[in-house]
């Protein structure tokens, strides 16, 4: 596993760790990134740097680690979901609507047939086997 400072109390540090699953869609030396369990959009991905930091403000700055993630994992879902745009976007603080105090990007596969920011943020719980289904499409495994 790579090396990373990690805080026990945050959820990202502790899917990092492995202690909590996740449905991976890409992982470098650097970043993780992975399905949220209360999509946006059908395909919405994080991605966190295995570092912990707690937002683009605060703490050391980490963009720059998780910037070809970022960008990787982009391609991925737009090429693997058929997706006709993305959204990107980051918290940073709680006035902003961060909930989780770990640096992380938001990454939203946008269709066209819901276009524009109007749609954009519409959270809706995915079920389980909906999100196997996604991971599946994105990552080719069965």
């Amino acid at each position: 596993m790579t090396d990373f400072t990690a805080d026990p109390d945050c959820p990202f540090c502790l899917i990092v760790a492995g202690t909590i699953g996740a449905r991976t869609v890409y992982e470098d030396d650097h970043a993780l990134s992975f399905l949220d369990l209360t999509a946006w959009q059908r395909g919405h991905t994080l991605v966190i740097p295995k570092r912990h930091t707690p937002n683009l403000l605060t703490g050391p700055s980490l963009l720059a680690d998780i910037a070809p993630a970022i960008e990787a994992t982009a391609r991925l879902l737009v090429d693997r979901l058929g997706a006709d745009g993305l959204n990107l976007v980051s918290s940073a603080g709680e006035a902003a609507g961060q909930t989780v105090h770990h640096l992380h990007v938001h990454l939203v596969p946008r269709y066209a047939d819901r276009p524009g920011l109007a749609h954009l943020v519409e959270p809706q719980e995915v079920s389980a086997a909906e999100l196997d289904a996604v991971h599946a499409q994105i990552t080719g495994s069965r």
